[in-house]
């Protein structure tokens, strides 16, 4: 019988590395622009007198869009497939984020207000963005043997790590050298010309699999209410929801905490924030990696719920302790681990959601990653307003405490359940055929 990329155990070759390897390109760009809207955030509360509390609605902006078309996002790749769903993510992804300089021309602000026009901008690049990481799962599910999706997954969405990484120190320094609305386009021209280079590379199947049950593209419609019923799904989506609330606390607030909260200047916060993000980037394939080894030592039911599990209780421990903490170095050092800790959770969600869905992988996960988007909408807006009545430490406890209810939910999920409620096919190998 012959073996689809889920039974092999054969080692990556170069043209699967590859195609990881502009996954995780993807996955850097995608975030770098995301993120670098609130390293030019403080400038442009400054240049056009915006709140705090109107900028984290730009901010959520994005999320809105993000989490919206999700699902449809997710339906467009199980129709047409990850590699042209990817390549059009791209090129509109570059475009609105050359939009950004439009915002500012005295025209298109007075006409709109410059809130607004940032609000319709960055929820349009949110809009286009929200395929990515469906169609990154599908493809994996394509490409990537079985045994390596947990650690794959995460070394993919480790991308968005390098991506936050970066942009506070290279978009920081765009911003003295070319101002923001050329940095802009800079950043929208690097996104484009890695969609042109993906659409000419990049391949739906590897050779040999293309007629695979498994990971041919859906063309019925999608079971949209089975998947809605399945209890492990919506745990795990709740779950990944309390991640996603945890996580966008600091990829748009950290750095104006480093800044404005903690007053350590624009170049320490730049590199404080970058170390916080290279600090996740760092951790995150590390707990895809030992997820794949508990599962196959262990089973899918201890190898995909102890990492996040722990995970999200340490990140919580951690954010505690930053705020308990007097010197700069303890505190960087506590949410550097308190974000990295979290960060380690991605592989083993996404790995499961792959493993159960069967034909529907673009479907599933991109209810799963709704289920983030959502959280992170809130985070955004909610974080600023609970500082401003609270303090900013009880804005990190909340995020804490929202993790927390993650753990919980990850407890009570069942991975074996999520075969026995329909989310995956007859075509599904069974659990015993994976070494």
């Amino acid at each position: 019988m012959n073996k689809g990329p889920e039974h092999s155990t054969l080692s990556l070759d170069r043209a699967r590395l590859t195609l990881v390897a502009l996954l995780f390109a993807f996955s850097l760009i995608s975030y770098f622009d995301r993120t670098i809207m609130s390293i030019a955030g403080p400038q442009l509360m400054k240049d056009f007198a915006i709140s705090p509390t109107q900028m984290g609605a730009i901010y959520s902006a994005f999320i809105l869009g993000y989490a919206l078309l999700m699902i449809p996002g997710g339906h467009l790749v199980d129709r047409v497939g990850s590699r042209l769903t990817l390549a059009l993510m791209g090129i509109f992804s570059a475009v609105f984020t050359g939009l950004i300089v439009l915002a500012g021309v005295p025209g298109v602000s007075s006409l709109l207000g410059i809130v607004p026009a940032l609000f319709v901008i960055r929820l349009g690049l949110g809009v286009v963005t929200a395929p990515l990481y469906p169609a990154c799962a599908r493809m994996t599910a394509n490409w990537i043997p079985l045994v390596y999706h947990a650690r794959v997954q995460a070394f993919i969405i480790a991308g968005s790590s390098a991506g936050a990484a970066i942009s506070p120190v290279l978009f920081a320094w765009m911003l003295i050298h070319f101002r923001w609305r050329a940095s802009f386009l800079v950043s929208a021209s690097a996104t484009a010309a890695l969609a042109l280079v993906w659409l000419w590379y990049a391949r739906e199947h590897p050779p040999g699999v293309a007629h695979s049950p498994r990971v041919q593209p859906a063309r019925d419609r999608a079971p949209w209410m089975k998947l809605f019923a399945d209890r492990n799904l919506m745990l795990l989506t709740f779950a990944y929801g309390t991640l996603g609330y945890f996580q966008y606390i600091f990829f748009y607030w950290i750095y104006y905490y480093f800044g404005e909260v903690l007053h350590l200047g624009a170049q320490s916060s730049a590199k404080y924030t970058t170390l916080l993000f290279l600090t996740e980037g760092t951790i995150m394939p590390v707990g895809g990696l030992v997820s794949d080894r508990l599962t196959r030592a262990f089973g899918a039911q201890v190898g995909r719920r102890i990492v996040p599990m722990l995970g999200l209780t340490l990140s919580a421990v951690f954010t505690y302790a930053a705020t308990a903490a007097s010197g700069v170095s303890a505190i960087v050092a506590c949410l550097s681990l308190a974000f990295g800790l979290a960060a380690c959770c991605e592989g083993p969600f996404w790995a499961c959601v792959t493993e159960i869905a069967g034909e529907r992988v673009g479907a599933a996960s991109s209810i799963l990653n709704t289920g983030a988007q959502i959280g992170g909408f809130f985070a955004p807006i909610l974080t600023p307003y609970i500082a401003s009545r609270a303090g900013w430490s009880w804005g990190l406890y909340v995020g804490s405490l929202v993790a927390m209810s993650g753990v919980l939910a990850i407890y009570l999920v069942d991975v074996r359940r999520g075969k026995q409620a329909g989310c995956s096919t007859k075509s599904d190998p069974p659990a015993e055929a994976v070494p």
